[in-house]
């Protein structure tokens, strides 16, 4: 077998595959240490196979054994997860076996069901982010995947279905109107503490606010991306400036703020609405 047919066999099976699948095709062990040395392929490791071109995070997972998972499977799609060390999450299946490999730092994930190679569902990796990383997580990328129009009203309940009863309730009041995964998380605080707070709210003379809370009390979140440029933050002020000429208050916090020092940005926002409450009552 010519090592351009041995890599047409590895494509067609997703881009890695086992060598038992393409000696079942023809492929000899001869005719793989030609596809290597044509560099048509890759091996991965003993027994695995992978086109050049396949994306590292799946061969990394294939390394380790099983398919691209968790937080893995939701960055590639461009859904936000909040994971501060960001590492490779591979689903092995129950009963799989790990390879540790140089330089592993792998997650493995062993839910049921059986892997083969590749990128697990996008309803398998949010399951798998509640079970890893949390509810705030799991919320925040639930929210940033129905967005980004990826989850179905099925996929949505199947999702919902296949959580902890103690989790369902993120999915019931999730929308798909956040603006960032660090919205998501803000909101879904606020929530906790039974504030309830209006997303993405219009004001006239001033555009689009992250949050409003009673009406009155604007807060801004601002994501890591483009804020510290000197021509957003003048704009910033702007905004901030209009919203007070048109009675609002603005409290606006970072994305380090937000993710590291919350406790911070909760005082100062119950802070404040004590004294707008207070206002009122006099």
């Amino acid at each position: 077998m010519r090592p351009s047919t041995v890599a047409d066999v590895v494509k067609e099976k997703g881009g890695v595959c086992r060598s038992r699948e393409l000696m079942v095709r023809g492929a000899s062990s001869d005719d793989l240490r030609r596809a290597v040395a044509a560099d048509a392929v890759l091996r991965v490791r003993e027994g695995v196979y992978a086109l050049p071109e396949a994306e590292p995070s799946v061969r990394v997972a294939a390394l380790h054994g099983g398919e691209s998972a968790c937080a893995s499977a939701l960055r590639r799609l461009g859904i936000w997860v909040f994971e501060p060390q960001q590492r490779s999450h591979v689903w092995v299946g129950p009963r799989g076996r790990a390879h540790p490999h140089p330089g592993c730092a792998c997650v493995t994930h062993r839910d049921a069901g059986t892997s083969t190679f590749g990128v697990v569902g996008v309803v398998q990796a949010l399951v798998q982010v509640e079970r890893c990383l949390g509810g705030e997580a799991f919320f925040a990328a639930f929210e940033s995947a129905w967005r980004l129009g990826l989850l179905s009203t099925t996929m949505r309940a199947e999702v919902r279905a296949s959580l902890p009863a103690r989790h369902r309730w993120l999915v019931d009041i999730a929308r798909p109107s956040a603006d960032s995964g660090l919205e998501s998380i803000v909101r879904l605080r606020f929530h906790r503490l039974g504030i309830p707070m209006v997303s993405q709210a219009w004001i006239d003379d001033v555009g689009r606010v992250d949050f409003l809370i009673d009406g009155v009390l604007v807060l801004e979140i601002d994501g890591k991306e483009n804020h510290a440029r000197p021509e957003q933050r003048h704009r910033d002020l702007l905004r901030d400036a209009s919203a007070a000429a048109g009675g609002y208050e603005t409290l606006r916090f970072d994305y380090a703020m937000v993710l590291y020092s919350w406790p911070v940005v909760e005082r100062a926002v119950l802070a404040r609405l004590d004294v707008i409450r207070s206002r009122r009552t006099r």
